[in-house]
């Protein structure tokens, strides 16, 4: 049974914007060193990594599909260019209001990782939200959570970090 690395998309591989909305490569960046050490984590671990995020009205007038895809394509073609592949990608588009269970920190879009086929105890969710480390519960697996600039919540996590080198040397050492 392999382990997961549940990754967040905005404020976790990409900087978070204030608006909290990505919807012109023109606002995208990514964080320092993440495609250095998440390729580092991919060659030297046996972790899968699954892309889990939260996009709030995805094809809705409020965040047409046209906005979103070509950003999120350069992400994974960036990443992919990199040797970084994402084993699956889960996007929810709900809002927070709709209190939909595939939406974080609901499991509605993992149920399927829960099947006993892995390794879930030794997994982790890595985010940089309240959300991601209550989804980490919810799964029964740990949280890394990413202290960013945006970042509010105070949270219980397995680890609290600030860089993409502290999380390699938390799973690689």
């Amino acid at each position: 049974m392999r382990p997961i690395l549940f990754i967040d998309r905005d404020g976790t591989i990409i900087h978070e914007t204030e608006d909290e909305k990505i919807e012109r490569i023109e606002k995208l960046t990514f964080l320092d060193d993440v495609l250095y050490y998440m390729r580092k984590i991919k060659e030297e671990t046996d972790y899968l990594f699954v892309m889990v995020t939260n996009q709030d009205g995805l094809g809705t007038p409020d965040f047409p599909d046209e906005e979103f895809w070509p950003v999120q394509d350069f992400v994974i073609r960036t990443l992919e260019g990199e040797q970084i592949q994402f084993d699956a990608i889960h996007i929810d588009e709900h809002y927070d209001s709709d209190n939909h269970p595939n939406r974080k920190p609901g499991i509605g879009m993992l149920k399927d990782y829960l099947t006993g086929e892995y390794d879930i105890a030794n997994s982790y969710v890595i985010g940089d939200r309240l959300s991601d480390v209550e989804l980490a519960t919810n799964l029964g697996c740990k949280a890394i959570y990413i202290d960013s600039i945006y970042s509010v919540e105070k949270v219980e996590a397995a680890l609290t970090i600030k860089t993409w080198k502290e999380i390699y040397e938390f799973l690689c050492s």
